[in-house]
């Protein structure tokens, strides 16, 4: 005689794993279609705007102030909310005295979809590298 905890059981890891795997493929996909970081236009700056790190400090637009010369925007958007969940995050950098978007970054990511259970939530996301951060290192260079 079956269980029918273990029947329940096998259902349901078979059936958590297919979405985690529909969605990873998904992804996938997208992050091969407009994923990564896309540079209009590179900004030289002295060495002293650079800190200790080599990281130029841009606030957000809601963070921006008048005397800052550029600026950043990010999106959040969800395809799957709940669990799991999927979206789309996408950073957009501007220069304030023309609002021209000067580089983005887009990345696309997965998390949840398992067994119930006491464990953090497994997640899968790409490309790497696609953040407000890698994007500030590709447009913003330290003058000679």
């Amino acid at each position: 005689m079956k269980r029918p905890g273990l029947i329940l059981a096998a259902v349901l890891l078979l059936l958590t794993g297919c979405e985690k795997d529909r969605l990873d493929a998904q992804v996938r996909e997208m992050c091969a279609k407009d994923g990564g970081i896309k540079v209009y236009e590179t900004v030289r700056l002295s060495p002293e705007k650079f800190d200790k790190y080599g990281a130029v400090k841009i606030p957000s637009k809601q963070d921006a102030k008048q005397e800052d010369q550029y600026y950043y925007e990010s999106r959040m958007h969800h395809y799957k909310s709940g669990n799991p969940e999927m979206w789309q995050l996408h950073f957009m950098l501007y220069r304030r005295i023309d609002n021209k978007l000067i580089g983005e970054a887009i990345s696309y990511a997965r998390r949840g979809g398992d067994l119930p259970g006491p464990w953090h939530a497994s997640s899968f996301g790409c490309p790497d590298d696609a953040d407000i951060s890698d994007l500030k290192k590709r447009i913003f260079i330290k003058a000679d």
